[in-house]
């Protein structure tokens, strides 16, 4: 049995608030596959992002309190800050959610794109700034080696989210994180932004893990998915399986709250009722059990297991493991 790229096993990170410990991270455990697109979705708070900066180690001011993130064998939650220097942005590596933000604006574009370069594989400054022209290029930017000499703000949010992929490209990197890459952008753009990920990973042979609201985009880019709910993962598989068979109530809330091609005109999204919970103080029992149209007694008394509810689907559901199935009301 081969061993996966990463290996996220037991994940658990916590902020230290005024008002107590937030799960942020509680118990995550997935593994992904070199040039495997994989999808995590939920809703805003389930800690999809945080996810991301755990296994990046960037999470601070939060901290990972147990669990591992294995890269090709190797745990480097135990790993010094220097050498998880070195593996950052060398074999994995993030595209930020903002890039106005994640981008210094007093640096020119095109050295922040070759920096990674002068750091990681000892270049000289012409030659990272002349392979970080040929990044840009690669990835869309007209005139690239004008455009090399611009600011950050010089470019539009298209722009700058291309700049932040070659960025992420510069080293070649075995694992890409994309949290949110098409947030704020026009659907052009979008579009855009998304067939230049569907190239990397052919081109680089690179794994990717896609972080969005959007399960359209999804359903056209990922092979797995996964769902978070405060914290914890509670529905995972093959994107088909989980989008056409959910076996969660959340999951199945979340498809049922989007507009649909076949159903009837003038109806109303079903909206999802309730908010998301407190992950300072959790419901007892499912966490999601206070907004489910299916719970039974159990859901608010026991915390369910994630299990084998499908031939390649898990789902954390007291409701589903017992074998029903959640129909359309």
């Amino acid at each position: 049995m081969t061993t996966p790229l990463l290996d996220v096993q037991d994940l658990r990170t916590v902020f230290d608030t005024k008002e107590g410990t937030v799960k942020a991270v509680d118990g995550v455990s997935f593994q992904l596959e070199a040039g495997e697109t994989l999808g995590i979705v939920g809703e805003s708070g389930c800690g999809k992002s945080v996810t991301a900066l755990s296994i990046m180690r960037l999470q601070r001011p939060g901290r990972i309190v147990s669990g591992k993130v294995q890269l090709k064998g190797r745990d480097i939650t135990k790993v010094s800050d220097a050498e998880m220097r070195e593996i950052r942005g060398q074999e994995i590596a993030m595209i930020f959610q903002d890039p106005m933000t994640s981008m210094n604006p007093v640096f020119r574009t095109g050295w922040q794109v070759a920096e990674p370069l002068l750091l990681h594989q000892g270049l000289t400054k012409v030659k990272a700034m002349a392979r970080a022209v040929g990044l840009l290029g690669k990835v869309g930017i007209p005139a690239p080696a004008t455009r090399a000499q611009d600011y950050p703000h010089q470019f539009s949010g298209g722009m700058r989210q291309r700049a932040m992929i070659a960025m992420g490209l510069t080293t070649a990197p075995q694992v890409l994180i994309a949290d949110e890459p098409t947030t704020a952008l026009d659907v052009t753009i979008q579009a855009q932004i998304l067939d230049l990920l569907r190239n990397v990973n052919k081109e680089f042979g690179t794994a990717t893990i896609l972080i969005t609201h959007n399960l359209g985009v999804v359903a056209g880019m990922c092979e797995r998915t996964i769902v978070m709910y405060a914290g914890k993962i509670v529905e995972s598989g093959p994107t088909t399986e989980v989008f056409a068979h959910p076996k969660h109530p959340y999951t199945w809330s979340l498809l049922r709250s989007m507009p649909r091609l076949d159903d009837e005109l003038h109806q109303p999204l079903n909206a999802i009722e309730g908010l998301p919970p407190s992950l300072v103080d959790l419901p007892s029992g499912c966490a999601f059990h206070p907004r489910c149209q299916f719970k039974i007694e159990r859901c608010s008394r026991d915390v369910p297991r994630l299990n084998l509810v499908g031939d390649n689907q898990l789902a954390a559901c007291w409701v589903t493991q017992g074998g029903a199935e959640l129909k359309r009301g």
